[in-house]
């Protein structure tokens, strides 16, 4: 239960208390690990390794944190992908770092949902990713991941305050996710994670995919979490998906409307043909 002098923070006192904590893992990254030892033996690679921390936005932190700091006494290369971070911290301390690693609880729905949320948007990036021919997808999709750690944390250190903002929002006492946050919290979730991002020092390059305004790959980062989050909401029914359907066209130009919502998760042929002729009736009037 936060106390009074809790319910009176703001961002920096929040990001400050949350980044201190020890950053846990979703459950089954350790259930997929010994899974893979077992069907793969010594075969198990680095992109197998890096393939299981780019499904989990706490792991996939965890390891970044602890390659960064590797990577500051060594002077290397910042580390901005999952398979970076397995390549900096070398395989058996990462088989050390994830058995040591505690476990987040799977019966917090909150959580569950907004973790769901971010592996949606990082799976979106890649393919959305590859089709502006990326140099490294990799990254938007770890940005993507990572969006959504101020929320996670909330939900597994301080879960009121991202309780409070969802019946909020479920009220009508807020139109919007930002608007109930706002509101109840007196700060957005993503200045959170904004917030804890420069506190751990991570590479720049991924607080500006996060903060997603900068540049072409940034707004498409942005783009996969808002995308993520009207599919969670309403999958293919969702009224904001032909809207961003349309934006990705624009950052992705050599896309067709029809393959872009065919990338969708989780959309079945149907559902994105239904989605394309949507977005095509938006773009109408100012495309011949």
């Amino acid at each position: 239960m936060l106390n009074e002098h809790q319910r009176q923070w703001g961002v920096d006192q929040w990001a400050a208390y949350l980044s201190n904590h020890e950053l846990p893992c979703m459950p089954r990254s350790k259930a997929q690990l010994l899974e893979r030892e077992s069907e793969l033996g010594e075969q198990l690679s680095a992109r197998d390794l890096a393939d299981i921390a780019g499904a989990d936005p706490f792991l996939c932190l965890r390891l970044l944190r602890a390659a960064e700091s590797r990577r500051s006494q060594r002077l290397g290369h910042e580390t901005t992908t999952p398979l970076g971070a397995v390549m900096q911290l070398g395989t058996d301390t990462f088989h050390k770092l994830l058995r040591d690693c505690p476990a987040t609880n799977e019966e917090n729905a909150g959580l569950a949902a907004c973790e769901a949320r971010s592996h949606l948007a990082s799976r979106l990036a890649l393919r959305w990713g590859m089709a502006r021919t990326d140099l490294q997808p990799d990254e938007i999709a770890m940005a993507a991941l990572l969006s959504e750690i101020g929320e996670l944390l909330l939900w597994s250190f301080a879960p009121e305050l991202p309780l409070a903002a969802l019946e909020a929002l479920h009220s009508g006492k807020a139109q919007r996710s930002i608007q109930a946050q706002m509101d109840v919290c007196g700060f957005r979730f993503k200045d959170l994670t904004l917030k804890c991002a420069s506190i751990w020092n991570l590479p720049p390059l991924l607080p500006q995919l996060i903060r997603g305004i900068d540049n072409t790959r940034a707004n498409l980062s942005r783009l996969c979490i808002d995308t993520a989050r009207h599919l969670a909401s309403g999958g293919h029914h969702d009224p904001a998906l032909p809207s961003d359907i349309v934006e990705a066209r624009h950052l992705i130009p050599g896309a067709s409307l029809n393959w872009l919502a065919e990338q969708l998760p989780g959309i079945d042929e149907e559902g994105a043909a239904l989605l394309a002729l949507k977005a095509a009736e938006l773009i109408e009037p100012t495309e011949p």
